[in-house]
């Protein structure tokens, strides 16, 4: 598949003239209905390293990959679609006997191996459990044994009087899904991230107080390499909320905190990295501090950049882009829904302040997507420093229909095509996205809906 790398100097964010770039509805999967099944909301996003695959998990367990169709040859502007490949349950729910506690079937994540054959392997986590899936193609099936019939059942040996040699026919495609190995019993707390090191060989596990090491082909043990648990757990004032390898140095990893901080660590230093070598902290504002600072300060996620330069986090109202060379202050910072700030009272109430956003960079690190509430998400631009407010909805459910900018009016008169901060739905927002590594197609999770939007080039 030839893919159309990102062009140097042309926005991704206005909104007409030139050589900018417009973001069109493309896809929508999912059921119309209002009335959503618990089971069905997605709970993860994830493209593989090629983009032609994108799996998602829901609260039900399982996982659905969409494999993007070859481009068509003759409409050089449409852009292959992409289509269910496979479907299958990847965690059942269980019960823990000894601390008498449901354990979710929900999906908190995926991540994908990189393809090295035929197959495909991607792993899954809930709370508790990890699996490793290998996904395969089968069109052909072999035929013609010798002491089996078609049908499968078993000859009698005594009436095979001539020998075949079974041959392989051709076959409908199938797509199988089957869980190579189960990585459990190593957490005590919920897991919230699974990140695989550089080295393909292992990948990590983070749960709200501790950090594991796995190798990907040992299952019975893994090596704790961050343990922030107290002694006395009422001396507990906080807790790990993300992890990630970094994409180039397989010795690299960082943390995140639900007081705002960021740590790195390197596993070189000592077996266990509870010495870190770099804190990412950013001094509160006073004139900012509140009842929520805490809260709204918790950063429920950390990604690496492409080129492992930067590192983005997430927290409540803003996306921070940090330098690993600068630990005293992002470089950036952008503000998602600063006009939520006076609502943080009521957002406290309904518990929408605990929302735990993602993010994630476009292929070349110069754009950043985050999510928002009435199906908004938001996209910066590092170089222009333009920002642009989108939204997720049927109603633009043509396809190639260009996305219109959305505007929120946080106090003041309305104008025309603003959106008053008092009408957003909080009910719907948009905690997941990903971003196409080589392309400008970009998937967004609203509750049980997944989008695919891709950008039109004038």
């Amino acid at each position: 598949m030839a893919f159309k790398y990102f062009i140097p100097g042309i926005s991704l964010l206005k909104s007409g003239g030139g050589n900018d770039i417009q973001w069109c509805f493309s896809q929508v999967k999912g059921a119309v209905d209002d009335d959503v099944a618990e089971a069905d909301i997605i709970s993860t996003v994830e493209f593989n390293h090629s983009g032609e695959l994108l799996a998602t998990g829901d609260k039900g367990g399982r996982v659905v990959i969409f494999q993007q169709e070859q481009e068509n040859k003759i409409q050089s502007h449409s852009r292959g679609e992409y289509n269910v490949y496979s479907t299958f349950q990847s965690h059942e729910p269980e019960f823990d006997y000894l601390k008498s506690l449901e354990i979710e079937e929900k999906i908190n994540k995926i991540r994908w191996l990189p393809q090295k054959n035929a197959a495909q392997f991607l792993l899954s986590t809930n709370d508790k459990t990890i699996k490793l899936w290998k996904i395969s193609e089968r069109d052909k099936r072999p035929e013609g044994y010798n002491l089996k019939e078609e049908d499968g059942r078993y000859r009698d040996p005594t009436t095979v009087t001539t020998l075949r040699v079974p041959v392989f026919r051709p076959m409908d495609l199938m797509v199988e899904a089957s869980p190579r190995r189960i990585f459990a019993n190593a957490h005590t707390y919920h897991i919230n991230s699974i990140s695989i090191n550089s080295d393909y060989e292992t990948y990590l596990s983070a749960d709200d107080l501790r950090i594991n090491l796995w190798h990907l082909e040992i299952t019975d043990r893994s090596f704790n390499i961050v343990d922030i648990k107290p002694a006395n757990m009422e001396e507990l004032t906080e807790v790990i909320t993300a992890a990630e390898f970094h994409p180039n140095s397989c010795n690299t990893f960082v943390y995140s905190s639900s007081k705002g901080t960021i740590r790195l660590c390197d596993m070189r230093a000592s077996a266990l990295c509870d010495r870190h070598s770099k804190l990412f902290e950013e001094p509160e504002d006073p004139s900012n501090r509140s009842f929520f600072s805490e809260i709204i300060s918790s950063i429920s996620d950390v990604k690496f950049s492409h080129s492992g330069r930067y590192m983005m986090t997430r927290d409540y109202l803003s996306v921070k882009i940090w330098d690993l060379n600068m630990e005293n202050r992002p470089v950036e910072t952008y503000q998602v829904h600063e006009y939520l700030r006076s609502k943080l009272c009521s957002l406290y109430e309904n518990d929408c302040i605990f929302d735990k956003f993602e993010c994630c960079w476009n292929g070349s690190d110069s754009v950043v997507m985050t999510g928002s509430y009435n199906n908004f998400f938001r996209m910066f631009d590092r170089n222009t420093k333009r920002d642009i407010t989108l939204e997720a909805s049927r109603e633009n459910n043509k396809p190639r229909t260009v996305l219109k900018p959305r505007k929120v009016c946080a106090s003041g008169k309305r104008k025309k095509d603003e959106i008053s901060v008092d009408s957003l739905d909080f009910n719907k927002k948009i905690l997941h996205t990903a971003w196409h590594p080589k392309e400008n197609i970009i998937a967004v999770a609203t509750t049980n809906n997944l989008y695919i939007f891709q950008d039109k080039v004038n």
